[in-house]
Parts: C-alpha cells; structure tokens; sequence
C-alpha cells in the first residue's frame, strides 16, 4: 500500500488500485481554497504517480463537506469579498484530472460542498446525508460548476427546482431522483463506495480513461468558463442587503426576510 499527505488530505493506494482520498477537517470539512488545492493534487498524483484505476473520495468526521463556513467556526479561509478566481482554478484542476471519482457522503453536503460531491462520476450516500444547493436561500448564485454539473445528472427541470428552492434532501430522496447513484446504511457507506471503484479498477485502465475522455473531457472547458460567470454574479449577489440577510437567518436557523435589494 502507497500513501500520501497533501496538506489535511491523505492518499492511500491499496492492491486492487483504488485510492482511498480523504478530506481530514472533521466535523464539517468546511470548503475553501487549500482543501480543493490538496485533493487536486492528490488526483495528479494518483493519477501520474501511482496510476491508480480509481479513487475513493471521502472525509473525516460527522460531515461530507458543509459548503463555505459563513461564521468563522473553523479554520477554513472566509470567502474573499473580491471573488473565488483562485477557488475557481482549482477546481478546473479537479475536473481535469484522469482516475475516475466514487464520492461517499455523509451528513452534509451542502453549497460548494455539493458541487465537490457533483464532480465525481459517482456518489454513494447514507440515509443520514443531506444534499442542498441552498444558494438562494443564503441570497447566492450557485458555484463550482453546479450549473454544469447538477444538470448533466440531474437533467434541466430538476435542476431548477433545486436550485430555485435551496431544498433539503435526504439520502433516500437524492437516491430517487438520481442525484446519488447508491444509497446503504452509514457503517457500509466506505465499503460501498471502495466496491464500486474496485469494480470500475477490475475494467482495463486506459480503456476506462479513454471512455472518461469521450463522455467527460470537455467539462474542464466548461467548468473554466461556467465557473467565470457563476463567479461575477456571486461578487455582484454578495454586495446586497439580501445576502446578508440569507447569511444571518441560516446562522440563526430562521426563514430569511428578503427585500429584493
């Protein structure tokens, strides 16, 4: 078995070729800048170094990933008021790496943390998972390619319902619309999503990554180019008396009182 550590992300290789990469920022793996940073080099470094067949993203703790941390309760980088240029890029690197991508999830997996899960190509969950694009709940444009990415799984209708409302789903609610490709119970959540990868690992490797190529090799582009958009309208959101608003109901668990303004 190889591994690595990339920042508070690890890499562990085992024998059947599936990468084990893991978020370590328990409870709630809040999203910014260095976390993406490290699992996009972990993902080169699978990819170029180990040349694993396939990877097992998942965290530490009670969390998935949480989205951006609002308030300061952890060490995550706040947001940067002049834009997520910097996010953005990593993320590009992310979409651009070669090993195909099982994400287990659990708990949340809200905001910029479900764009992380969306970047897989699969997505294992528990019953106790939250999924939630809550941008406009917080008064937000979506980010992190969402607008790509949620509607290549989801289709265009039921993108826009998630979207427009900020909903909640639960595993099973996710797992019936196809946002999670496989639902199990919590303590078989990591052997569920390591079976998976194993499975696609047991496929010879460049016929995989051939495939990948074909079907997702233009969503680094897309992402680049999406991710510019998406990135002006949350500088432009963030400025309103709506955003504030949105961001204080969600840390003080009320309905927001929005003014269109």
């Amino acid at each position: 078995m190889a591994m690595e550590e990339f920042g508070d992300v690890t890499v562990e290789v085992g024998d059947d070729r599936v990468a084990t990469v893991e978020m370590h920022r328990p409870p709630s793996n809040f999203f910014d800048t260095p976390l993406i940073r490290n699992i996009s080099d972990a993902y080169r470094w699978v990819d170029e170094e180990m040349k694993g067949w396939a990877i097992v993203l998942c965290s530490e703790g009670k969390h998935f990933c949480a989205g951006a941390d609002f308030h300061g309760a952890s060490d995550a980088e706040p947001l940067d008021e002049h834009g997520a240029g910097s996010l953005y890029a990593e993320a590009v690197r992310l979409f651009s790496a070669e090993t195909p991508v099982v994400a287990a999830v659990q708990g949340a997996a809200v905001g910029g943390g479900l764009g992380l899960a969306c970047s897989a190509d699969f997505r294992v969950a528990s019953p106790d998972a939250r999924l939630s694009a809550n941008f406009a709940r917080l008064g937000f444009h979506q980010g992190f390619g969402l607008s790509v990415t949620l509607p290549l799984i989801l289709g265009h209708q039921r993108s826009l319902d998630l979207l427009y409302t900020g909903r909640r789903l639960t595993g099973e609610e996710a797992a019936a619309i196809g946002l999670v490709d496989q639902m199990v119970p919590p303590e078989h959540l990591r052997d569920a999503a390591h079976a998976m990868a194993a499975d696609i690992a047991r496929s010879a490797p460049l016929a995989v990554r051939s495939i990948r190529k074909t079907l997702r090799g233009y969503l680094p582009a897309a992402i680049r180019e999406i991710t510019r958009h998406e990135d002006a309208e949350q500088v432009r959101l963030r400025a309103t008396r709506d955003f504030a608003e949105g961001v204080s109901a969600y840390g003080e668990r009320r309905d927001a009182n929005f003014v269109a303004g």
